[in-house]
Parts: C-alpha cells; sequence; structure tokens
C-alpha cells in the first residue's frame, strides 16, 4: 500500500513508539492516539486534505501493524480517537468523517491481510472514544461507523458477518468504556449494520441474525442481560428495515420472534 508523506510518517513515528515502549504490549492505545495527533499536528492538520488524507493516515497506522507483527485493534482503535479528535480541534466531526475514517481502517487491514473482526471492533471502540472527545452525538457516530464497516468490508471481499461481529462487540466496549447506554449503542450499531446490508445488497435476515447473536454474546461478557441485548439490536434492525424497503422489513420481521442462540428475541416496550 503505497503511503504519501502524512502517512510514512504516522506509520514510522508509532513503530517508535512501540520500540521504545518495549512491545505493542507495553503501548498504550492513548500513545498511538497521541502519536498520531502529534505528527497530523507537525503536517499542518488533516481536514484540508479531507478523504485522501484520512486514509493516508490511517494505512499508515495500519503500516505500522504490518511492521510490527502484532497489535492490530490496539494501533487501529488508536489512531482513529486520533483522527477525530484531530479534526474535531479545527472542524465539525461529521458522519462524513467517520465513515471515511472506518472506510480506511477497513481498507488498510485487508491490504495488509490483518483480521476484519478485530479491525471492526477497534474501529468502533475509537469512535466512541472520538466522539465523546469531540461532542459529537454517540447515536450518529455509532450508526455511521457501523453502516461504513459493512461498505468497506463489502468493497474489499471481506467477510462482512465476521466484521458485524466485531462491530457489535467493540460498539458495546466502546459505550461502556465512555459511560454510554450499551443498549442504545447496540440498537445504533444494529440500524447501522441493516442499512448498510439493505444498500449494498446483502442478506438482510442473516446479517440480522449475526448482530443479534453478536449483542447476545457481548451480553454474556459484560452482565447484561441477553434478552434486553437482543431486544435492542432487534429494534434497531427494524428501524432500519423501514428505510431500506419493505423486503428488508419482512427479512428482519422473520427474525424477530424467533429464538437465536437459545434467546427468544422479542421488541420490547415503545420499540414494539
Amino acid at each position: 500500500m503505497k503511503l504519501g508523506e502524512v502517512g510514512s510518517k504516522v506509520r514510522d513515528s508509532i513503530v517508535g513508539t512501540v520500540k521504545g515502549a518495549g512491545t505493542v504490549a507495553d503501548t498504550t492505545v492513548d500513545e498511538i492516539k497521541d502519536t498520531t495527533v502529534r505528527v497530523l499536528k507537525g503536517a499542518g492538520g488533516i481536514v484540508k486534505g479531507g478523504t485522501d488524507t484520512i486514509g493516508d493516515v490511517v494505512g499508515g497506522a495500519l503500516g505500522a501493524v504490518d511492521q510490527i507483527g502484532e497489535g492490530l485493534l490496539k494501533v487501529v482503535k488508536g489512531v482513529v480517537v486520533g483522527v477525530v479528535s484531530t479534526v474535531g480541534e479545527v472542524a465539525t466531526v461529521t458522519a462524513g468523517t467517520i465513515s471515511d475514517t472506518v472506510r480506511a481502517a477497513i481498507k488498510g487491514t485487508a491490504a495488509i491481510g490483518g483480521d476484519l473482526t478485530k479491525a471492526a471492533s477497534g474501529t468502533a471502540q475509537g469512535v466512541f472514544s472520538g466522539a465523546k472527545e469531540v461532542g459529537m452525538s454517540a447515536t450518529d457516530a455509532a450508526f455511521s461507523m457501523a453502516k461504513a464497516v459493512v461498505t468497506g468490508t463489502s468493497e474489499v471481499g471481506g467477510d462482512v458477518l465476521a466484521a458485524v461481529t466485531g462491530t457489535v462487540q467493540g460498539a458495546v466496549k466502546g459505550a461502556q468504556e465512555t459511560g454510554g447506554d450499551v443498549l442504545t449503542a447496540i440498537s445504533d450499531t444494529a440500524r447501522g449494520v441493516v442499512r448498510g446490508v439493505g444498500e449494498v445488497g446483502g442478506d438482510v435476515a442473516e446479517v440480522t441474525r449475526t448482530t443479534i447473536s453478536a449483542a447476545i454474546g457481548a451480553a454474556k461478557e459484560t452482565g447484561l442481560s441477553v434478552e434486553d441485548a437482543a431486544s435492542a439490536a432487534a429494534s434497531g434492525a427494524l428501524e432500519a428495515a423501514g428505510k431500506v424497503g419493505q423486503s428488508a422489513v419482512d427479512a428482519v420481521t422473520g427474525v424477530v420472534g424467533s429464538t437465536v442462540d437459545g434467546v427468544k428475541v422479542v421488541v420490547k416496550g415503545n420499540n414494539a
């Protein structure tokens, strides 16, 4: 993957940070974020270059992973927070900013043969952290992030369902780390996933089932109610399906009311 000047500086700086710490395990996400921000500010920022610059920066970070041989989730999370934070200092972070950053992370991961599930999880966590730093709505960030994961994964020919699983897992962790509402994060992520799959012509029923399964798995790991997690995912999927079309509504409705991973999927309360 050919890098520009800024991307090369990001790559070399992250490699230097890791070597200075000893190993990836000794390097924190904040150190990677701070390294990214420092390079961007030294290069005159990121907003002027727009999408191309964001792609170069994220590609550079992923190039560092290729050199150090590990630490994909940590590096992706750190560079995503760094990009969003830097943009937020000089401009409003928009859905387009989130989408460009997420798709660059997916593309960069595919370019180095990395694990898209880990990349999606790290990206989701980074988006939640970055959104909180710049005051962006977590709901808007989660939706844009999840939609972009699906679009980006489809563009590189990756396993969309695996990426969706990582996205939901990352959204739950990201919401917890930033003090957000986890069930809302699940619902917003499901909305983005289903909208994305609907737009690329994927299997809406299958991605809905995968999203619910991932939400249930994340709930088990974090002590949340699995029923509530499944309901939140189903609610978000139904809302998105209504924007996609009747065939999508039918597909999601076919999953709602079924049993996923031993949990009866029921849309609760005001979402019914």
